[in-house]
């Protein structure tokens, strides 16, 4: 340890006066006035070295007994009508106890069951493959609406009526084209928006006349279709699969159109909005949405329940 406290400082020489210094003898050679040697400085302390971190091997810190049962779940996931145990452990290179082992551990965890002597995947993994799946159409969808949105320039929605309600599954939409915000509960007020009236329009008149006696229509904004009836009328005058516009009927300010959209018994739409100052933009918009859909319909098909 190097110290670093200051030197103690030392008296200086005593100096006499002129008069009491001693004359020298004669043949005694004069030395001038001795002076004290500097303190030495204090010793640097030496920078501490870096030594360069120990690179850790990407495989260090895997768990090899997880890595052995994703194994023997990937194996049995293989076999359709099962496997007993002494083939999946062949398949995928384990000792037979260790196998056993492990598949009775994934046995109890629900991710297996054994039944005959044979694997099965359990409900547990059949959950985990439900799930990415789901994950995987989303991501579908959700794609498709960012490209959409980039290309038209507009924010896009994407719903359901499912369970006789309206649900809004995806909104795409950018700082400089902002989606509509919800003021008033999209599920209560169908009939006032364009998402609303094309899921409605795809219904038949027993479930449309349900749905407004569960959601009665009220006046959302001054442009709000007046009564039950007054859309019920409109809803019959629609053509199959015809696009849906609406101005100000549930945001003031804003303006609507939807894209019917039908595959097996789930009605479905994508929709897109504009501030009212660019409505003559909404028609060629949501004519290019229309063609946009119609070329990705057979994605869109497998991924309308999300």
């Amino acid at each position: 340890m190097v110290d670093t406290a200051a030197a103690e400082p030392q008296a200086p020489p005593v100096q006499r006066r002129p008069e009491q210094r001693a004359a020298p003898s004669q043949g005694t050679r004069v030395r001038p006035t001795e002076r004290p040697a500097p303190a030495p400085a204090p010793a640097r302390a030496s920078a501490p070295v870096l030594e360069a971190p120990t690179e850790t091997h990407p495989t260090a810190t895997l768990i090899g007994s997880v890595q052995r049962a994703m194994r023997l779940l990937e194996s049995v996931a293989t076999h359709e009508h099962g496997a007993p145990a002494k083939q999946l452990a062949r398949e995928t290179g384990l000792a037979l106890p260790t196998a056993y082992h492990l598949l009775r551990t994934l046995v109890f965890e629900g991710y297996l069951r054994r039944d005959k002597g044979l694997f099965f995947l359990g409900e547990a993994a059949e959950r985990l493959g439900s799930s990415g799946a789901r994950q995987k159409r989303r991501s579908t969808v959700v794609d498709a609406l960012a490209h959409w949105r980039d290309t038209i320039g507009v924010p896009v929605y994407y719903a359901v009526y499912r369970d006789g309600e309206i649900e809004v599954m995806c909104i795409s939409d950018t700082p400089a084209n902002p989606a509509v915000q919800e003021w008033a509960d999209f599920r209560e007020t169908g009939h006032a928006h364009a998402v609303g009236q094309c899921l409605l329009s795809q219904l038949d008149e027993q479930d449309r006349r349900d749905h407004l006696e569960r959601h009665p229509v009220q006046a959302v904004t001054p442009y709000t279709v007046r009564d039950s009836h007054a859309l019920l009328r409109r809803l019959d005058r629609m053509r199959r699969m015809e696009l849906v516009v609406e101005r100000q009927e549930y945001a003031l300010g804003t303006v609507c159109a939807a894209v019917p959209i039908t595959i097996g018994a789930t009605a479905a739409t994508l929709a897109i909005s504009l501030p009212s100052n660019q409505a003559d933009r909404l028609l060629i918009a949501a004519q290019q949405l229309q063609a946009e859909v119609g070329r990705l319909l057979g994605s869109l098909a497998i991924s309308i329940s999300i």
